[in-house]
């Protein structure tokens, strides 16, 4: 029994037989491997697999009391690997703030490499460059870049110098008095060269405001529908164009003081049946193969320019010539206020338009402009009693030039304000206060819109003392002005 016995002990466990070494050798490997040890182990690694609904048991991969595999439900089952593997599911690692250390300065921190990209791609960024949309790595990779590349500098440059175009040089919401206050400041410290003269100071200043409202208009609204309005007659009287006709208007009518300076015509060929402000119109108008459009900017601005710097160039004794309107001269001085006038008056029936807002002139323009209306109404009403659209008054006699006559007090109030005292007798007459008969007082754009032919005299709010003939006969005299 003992021999058998050990025989078959010696078949099966091979206790440090004639196999010992080697023996020792696969036991030794079969408990390092991670699927468990004995002969179950092995049987399982050399393809013998366990049937499906057989429980993993003590020993087996997964199975209770293996590494890797869930407790016995006693708690006693390891839970964690094998101490020589690393853990499934990494420990979160402490953050250098926690550890006590200092941190490392910003300035040995490691900078990110500078990106490395190809020419179509760095052509391809040129445009987000110069719209400053890259990121600070492409702005250095461009940048890097156009310091030997030619061709894509050029195509920078030319693409820098398209964004410029994108953004207005100025608002059109400025304060309008801002452009004179920067220029008095400019002037203070270092005269021009050549000044403008001061009488043209206003049309200088109302053409530059006019050209800054037409840049910033599309092409539908220089068909805008405007409507020219004036009196004549004393009725109202009214002529429908659009936005470019009100600049060709402009053009036309301004050309009558290019010629006094001797000037192109900007009617050119085309010949009006008179001189007057209307026929040149008209004759312009008619002499366009296609309605104005936004190119009559162009000339008409050219031609703003030069009549300034004509009048600059020539000095004060250029204001001692005299304009022909056709029925009436004015002297170069006073013709340049009321081109100063109109310029205002028309960019307010393009404004309204386009619906855009527009503010009056600086008060110092404006006064000047009024003094000039104030100055033409005894002209005006002598010219209306010659037609019989005037009173004669009560005991009115002729007084000789220069001598005191019967007078209105024109009170002018708000911007620009100030009095005039307007004969109504004679043109070569005195205003006198002595011989004051009427009191009239007027807002001062009020008063412009009413010489303009934009309010008729019956609805001028006017505050009225005194004879009452006298008062009506300025108000209507004072809408007579106006013209187209």
């Amino acid at each position: 029994m003992n021999d058998n016995h050990s025989e078959a002990y010696d078949e099966h466990e091979d206790p440090e037989g004639q196999d010992g070494q080697d023996g020792q050798a696969n036991r030794k490997e079969r408990e390092e491997r991670p699927g468990g040890t004995g002969d179950v182990g092995d049987a399982h690694r050399g393809g013998h697999e366990p049937y499906g609904d057989t429980p993993a048991g003590p020993g087996t991969p997964g199975g209770p009391g293996t590494p890797g595999g869930p407790t016995d439900g006693t708690g006693s089952g390891p839970s964690h690997p094998h101490p020589d593997q690393p853990p499934r599911i990494p420990l979160p690692r402490a953050s250098l703030e926690d550890t006590g250390q200092p941190l490392p300065p910003l300035e040995e921190l490691p900078k990110p490499p500078p990106l490395v990209l190809e020419h179509p791609v760095l052509k391809s960024l040129l445009g987000a460059w110069a719209l400053a949309a890259c990121s600070a790595e492409e702005t250095a990779a461009v940048e890097d870049h156009l310091g030997f590349c030619g061709a894509c500098a050029d195509e920078a440059l030319r693409l820098r110098e398209a964004v410029g175009l994108l953004h207005p040089p100025e608002s059109l919401d400025l304060d309008p008095g801002l452009r004179t206050r920067v220029l008095e400041g400019c002037l203070d410290r270092r005269p021009p060269r050549i000044p403008v003269p001061e009488w043209a100071a206003p049309y200088d200043a109302e053409a530059a405001r006019l050209d800054a409202l037409l840049r910033d208009m599309g092409d539908a609204e220089w068909h805008a529908p405007v409507r020219l309005r004036w009196f004549e007659a004393d009725e109202a009287t009214s002529r429908r164009t659009t936005v470019a006709g009100v600049i060709a208007h402009l053009l036309t009518v301004d050309g009558l003081v290019a010629l006094a300076l001797g000037l192109d015509d900007p009617l050119g060929d085309v010949t009006a049946r008179t001189p007057t402000p209307a026929a040149r119109t008209e004759a312009y108008w008619r002499g366009s193969h296609f309605p104005p459009t936004r190119s009559v900017r162009a000339p008409w601005r050219e031609q703003s320019h030069d009549l300034v710097r004509t009048v600059s160039f020539t000095g004060g004794g250029a204001g001692k010539l005299s304009v022909a309107y056709g029925d009436f001269e004015l002297p170069l001085h006073d013709a340049m206020l009321d081109r100063a006038f109109e310029c205002w008056v028309h960019a307010e029936d393009i404004a309204e338009a386009v619906d855009y807002p527009y503010e009056p002139p600086s008060p110092r323009h404006l006064n000047r402009m009024i003094d000039l209306a104030a100055r033409m109404l005894p002209t005006a009403l002598a010219v209306r009693r010659r037609y019989g659209l005037a009173s004669r008054g009560v005991g009115r006699h002729l007084v000789p030039a220069g001598a005191p006559g019967r007078s209105l007090r024109l009170e002018i109030e708000g911007r620009g304000g100030g009095e005039w005292l307007i004969p109504l007798d004679s043109p070569a007459a005195v205003g006198s206060a002595a011989h004051e008969v009427a009191h009239v007082a007027l807002d001062g754009v009020e008063f412009c819109q009413l010489a303009a032919g934009h309010v008729s005299p019956e609805e001028a709010a006017a505050g009225q003392v005194g004879d009452r003939e006298a008062i009506r006969d300025v108000l209507f005299a004072a809408a007579s002005l106006s013209r187209m």
